[in-house]
């Protein structure tokens, strides 16, 4: 039994050595010329006969194998090794193994009676290794056959390989010259501006004079290299996958040559420009009104009735009937086109200016307006003959003067807002600082010691008051500006909403009763809980100031990704006129009284708003207000309890 057990234990360790090392084993008998695969588990396998075996392999290879084996068989050799193909339908499916053969077991007369093959997967190594030959004999001949002079530096910054055209680039009679050790990165003039460590891909154009650069560190005096050269250049830093520096490349070209030639041939160009200047410079002067004002040639017959549209470059001519261009004006200019042809068929001496609207729309989908200017052409006798003029495109004019028209109001509505703004925000910061000047003023008057507790009182509430009404415009105004700051993060909303709501009602009035609804034992969503439990706070409170009696309910519901939180409560309500400019600054109710410090619900409106969220109230006039907040979010938790379910 323990023989067994050691057995079992030494072909397990036996599979798992073979499995590790990519290895197969198999057996060949030579009495019956059969091959037989040791199995994962350290079991023989099924035996194959040599042509069963055969459909493993590349048939090319397998030559080379059977003649091994029938050397080792014959004794001619103890053991053999070969490299061998597997057999695939494609080239890229193909294994290649190293096959080593060797003999396991003789007879008495010395004849192999057993013969072992390791089969080792070595098509990984072999890539690799083509892989490499492959790049570098890519690096070599790029780096040799380049079009572009070729350095590398190592990571020391010292100059190790340079191709030939760059040792002709820069005068190296020899590439021992500068592959001595000395001749660093630092002291390449066109960057030696940038740390070694700091190098990144970069691409630069340079103008270096060799008779300036005089200092011996370039070692420019041992090249010879003189006069002024252009160069283009790019430095490609090679990084490990930790990001240290390994190498660096750098390619570029001489362009001296090129540039000259260019400074030449603009010389020359100038020269020829100054020659026919007047003439040139007229006919850019009207190609260049024609083509960028989009203007086009037009002529108008009256004793034929047509327009004609004359094309300067293509030399074509379009022609209109006055039917035609009446109906390709919008409804609103057809009887202005109408008037206008009129006025040419009476042969007016006056010159004609208008502006039309077509139906035709341009690629942007406006519709497209044109700006026509005629003038009346004479025959020799004085007569009109036809007109003449020109039409451009001004749909950009037009646009621009309607959003120019748009923004100026709009401009001006916000001033008329600011000011009605700055004149509330005065009029409400004016109201608190009166108390506290007026009841401090009365401590330096007479008055009774006993009537100091309630001075200080007064003008501790109008500093709260102040203090408030100070914080909430400038929260408002960074509101405004778009300045406010949201960062969503997952909440458990059921653990959260009552402790808003307790903050929020703190100064709920004698007698009122206070409901908060908890539908869920747990909810993760992913809000803003800062901003969400202001909005909650702003609406128990102003519900608190309004409601004298009954109850003020809260609840919340999750449903389809929207989060909504609901305020009720049966206090004096709004009248339908007052709801219109709930949210507008410092708002009042007809009987001039301000809920709040006046921009509550201004500053709930936009924190829903800047959260994608939505705002609705609903009020009954002397029974309650209704509002519903909204705001999309994410649950990844949703728990409700179980009397709701049921």
């Amino acid at each position: 039994m323990d023989n067994n057990l050691d057995s079992k234990n030494q072909k397990a360790r036996l599979a798992l050595i073979l499995k590790t090392g990519r290895l197969r084993l198999w057996f060949f008998f030579p009495a019956t010329r059969r091959y037989c695969y040791l199995s994962e588990t350290g079991e023989y396998g099924r035996e194959h006969n040599p042509a069963e075996f055969a459909r493993y392999f590349h048939r090319d290879d397998l030559d080379d194998m059977r003649s091994i084996i029938f050397d080792v068989c014959d004794g001619k050799r103890e053991n053999g090794k070969v490299t061998i193909r597997s057999r695939a339908a494609k080239e890229a499916d193909c294994r290649l193994y190293e096959m080593s053969v060797s003999v396991v077991s003789r007879d008495e007369r010395g004849i192999a009676t057993l013969l072992m093959g390791i089969q080792h997967d070595v098509t990984e190594e072999h890539r690799r290794k083509e892989k490499a030959r492959e790049l570098l004999m890519r690096y070599h001949t790029i780096f040799n056959s380049s079009l572009l002079d070729m350095l590398y530096y190592d990571k020391n910054g010292v100059l190790t390989d340079i191709n030939d055209r760059a040792c002709k680039a820069f005068n190296v009679k020899s590439r021992e010259q500068v592959l001595d050790g000395t001749f660093l990165l630092k002291n390449n003039p066109f960057y030696n501006q940038i740390p070694l460590k700091q190098m990144e891909n970069s691409y630069s154009g340079s103008v270096i004079n060799f008779n300036d650069l005089h200092d011996r560190v370039y070692r420019l005096d041992e090249l010879g290299l003189q006069g002024r050269m252009y160069y283009e250049s790019a430095i490609n830093p090679i990084r490990n996958e930790k990001g240290d520096l390994e190498g660096i490349y750098m390619s570029g070209h001489d362009i001296t040559e090129m540039v000259e030639s260019f400074h030449k041939l603009q010389a020359g160009i100038r020269q020829l420009q100054q020659g026919t200047k007047d003439i040139k410079q007229y006919i850019a002067n009207i190609d260049y009104a024609l083509s960028v004002s989009g203007v086009q040639m037009v002529n108008y017959y009256p004793k034929a009735y047509t327009f004609e549209i004359v094309n300067r470059e293509t030399d074509s001519r379009m022609r209109m009937s006055q039917l035609r261009c009446i109906r390709l004006a919008t409804p609103r200019f057809r009887r202005t086109v109408n008037s206008v042809l009129n006025r040419m068929d009476h042969l007016t001496k006056n010159g004609i200016v208008q502006a039309v609207e077509l139906e035709i729309r341009d690629k942007k989908g406006r519709q497209i307006w044109l700006l026509f200017s005629m003038v009346p052409m004479l025959d020799a006798e004085g007569n009109v003959e036809r007109y003449f003029g020109m039409f451009r495109d001004i749909t950009n004019t037009v646009e621009t003067e309607q959003r120019l028209a748009a923004e100026t109001k709009k401009a001006q509505e916000t001033e008329l807002l600011k000011q009605a703004f700055l004149t509330n925000m005065s009029y409400e910061i004016r109201t608190p600082l009166n108390n506290i000047i007026g009841y401090a003023r009365l401590f330096a008057e007479q008055h009774e010691e006993h009537d100091e507790p309630f001075f200080i009182e007064q003008i501790k509430k109008s500093t709260n008051e102040l203090l408030l009404l100070v914080n909430d415009v400038l929260f408002i105004s960074r509101l405004d500006a778009n300045m406010e700051e949201y960062n969503r993060e997952p909440v458990d909303f059921a653990l959260a909403f009552e402790p808003q709501c307790r903050i929020g009602m703190a100064t709920v009035q004698p007698g009122v009763q206070t409901l908060i609804s908890q539908p869920y034992n747990s909810l993760v969503v992913d809000i803003d809980l800062n901003h969400v439990g202001m909005i909650i706070q702003r609406l128990c409170a102003l519900s608190c100031l309004s409601t004298t009696h009954g109850s003020i309910a809260a609840s919340y519901e999750y449903r389809r990704g929207e989060l909504t939180i609901n305020i009720e409560n049966t206090g004096a309500g709004v009248t339908l006129e007052d709801l219109d400019h709930i949210y507008e600054h410092f708002s009042r109710k007809e009987n001039g009284n301000m809920t709040g410090s006046g921009l509550d619900m201004p500053i709930v409106q936009l924190l829903v708003k800047q959260m994608g969220g939505s705002i609705d109230i609903q009020s009954d006039y002397g029974k309650g207000t209704s509002v519903w907040v909204s705001i999309p979010c994410t649950a990844t938790v949703i728990e409700k309890k179980r009397e709701l379910d049921d």
